[in-house]
């Protein structure tokens, strides 16, 4: 008898039903995918997402797209990559610890930022200021966007023909639950828990990697960082002592990642009592609920939102982080004014669509699509007469 035995995809799913929670989403239930296709012998369908999203170009480029520090400025600072890497790690973790579908947490922890235009959410607030009335723009429907029709990957159907749980979760990640494109993602049930942890994955993941790159761009400044509830909890909670705090980036390096523990940690704790709470003893419950259950205790909560309110004030709106977003505003804008009136400059492939998708939302799936470097070689090409095309 062999000891590589293969594991088959039924097998996996029979060991997801003895496993999981009966809180979490089965991949034999899913909803399927838009275009019909045969399972795979060896991976659950989530699986597939998964692996479908990695080998994306839209997530090979997140590489070189602004977290908060353009890529050029430093190689150890996070870019959207990186941060979606970490989101998906606080998500697996999250659910393996809940008993939850893990696949499908990572999934959609990977795909979530898939739409997210160049210089972060300077880009996405420029191109939704210049598609006003036109739809507008926001990154999280520019996923959906990615994932169901700009890849092109396969014969047969456009984009990724991810699942219907995962394509659920990515839109839902967003508030903006007015748009045509949820109304066939069941808007009025609740998504699953598996992507109610991806909101606060992404918190936990963006606040804290954020306050480190604050820190070691000398943004931020130390003393104030320590006077903060949650780096105090932190530091009690790993036993910070005076001999630690003389190496000023291991100390950092250690409460960073007991902050991150302990958020999720919390967050763990309390979507365990507030099921219990609300009496949620199945997966079809968790949909029909008429509240999510997912949140950080009162304490914890307080403490989150301090930090939120001391990145916006000290980092977000610090002059460097600023004077950026400015030029990366201008880059934006004369480029998505530069094809406005020369659409023929676009590659021929968008060209062509325009006719179909119309010009400006052509326009704003080409901007999306570029990386930080790209965009800016873009704006260099087209608006220096002595730069070759």
């Amino acid at each position: 008898m062999t000891h590589l035995t293969p594991i088959g995809r039924e097998d996996l799913q029979r060991q997801e039903d003895r496993l999981l929670s009966p809180l979490g989403a089965r991949s034999s239930g899913t909803r399927g995918r838009k275009y019909p296709e045969p399972p795979h012998e060896y991976r659950t369908e989530f699986q597939r997402d998964r692996e479908r999203i990695i080998h994306s170009r839209a997530f090979r480029r997140l590489e070189y797209k602004t977290q908060v520090f353009v890529n050029h400025e430093g190689d150890h600072y996070r870019t959207r990559l990186t941060h979606s890497i970490e989101v998906a790690q606080i998500a697996r973790s999250i659910a393996r610890a809940l008993r939850l579908n893990e696949d499908l947490a990572e999934s959609i922890a990977l795909a979530h930022d898939l739409g997210h235009t160049p210089f972060g959410h300077t880009g996405e607030h420029v191109l939704n200021e210049l598609l006003n009335g036109r739809g507008g723009f926001e990154h999280n429907r520019q996923s959906l966007r990615v994932v169901e029709l700009l890849e092109k990957r396969y014969n047969g159907f456009p984009g990724l023909n991810l699942t219907w749980e995962t394509r659920e979760g990515i839109i839902k990640h967003s508030t903006y639950y007015d748009h045509p494109e949820v109304s066939v993602y069941a808007p009025e049930e609740q998504p699953s828990l598996e992507a109610q942890i991806i909101d606060f994955a992404d918190e936990i993941a963006y606040n804290n990697h954020d306050l480190d790159d604050g820190i070691a761009s000398r943004i931020l400044d130390l003393e104030e960082v320590m006077s903060l509830k949650i780096w105090r909890m932190a530091c009690s909670r790993a036993g910070i002592g005076d001999e630690l705090q003389r190496d000023r980036k291991l100390m950092v390096s250690t409460v960073i990642r007991t902050m991150i523990n302990l958020l999720a940690t919390d967050f763990i704790d309390t979507l365990r009592k507030n099921a219990e709470r609300l009496a949620i003893d199945s997966y079809d419950m968790v949909r029909r609920c008429s509240e999510k259950p997912v949140g950080f205790s009162p304490e914890v909560e307080e403490a989150n939102r301090e930090l939120k309110l001391f990145l916006k004030k000290n980092l977000y709106r610090n002059y460097r982080v600023v004077r950026m977003g400015i030029k990366a505003e201008k880059v934006i804008r004369d480029l998505f004014n530069l094809y406005m009136d020369h659409p023929n400059a676009l590659p021929k492939e968008y060209f062509e669509r325009a006719e179909t998708d119309g010009i400006e939302r052509t326009i704003a799936d080409y901007i999306a699509g570029m990386t930080d470097r790209y965009a800016l070689e873009e704006h260099q090409k087209l608006t220096d007469p002595m730069i070759r095309v």
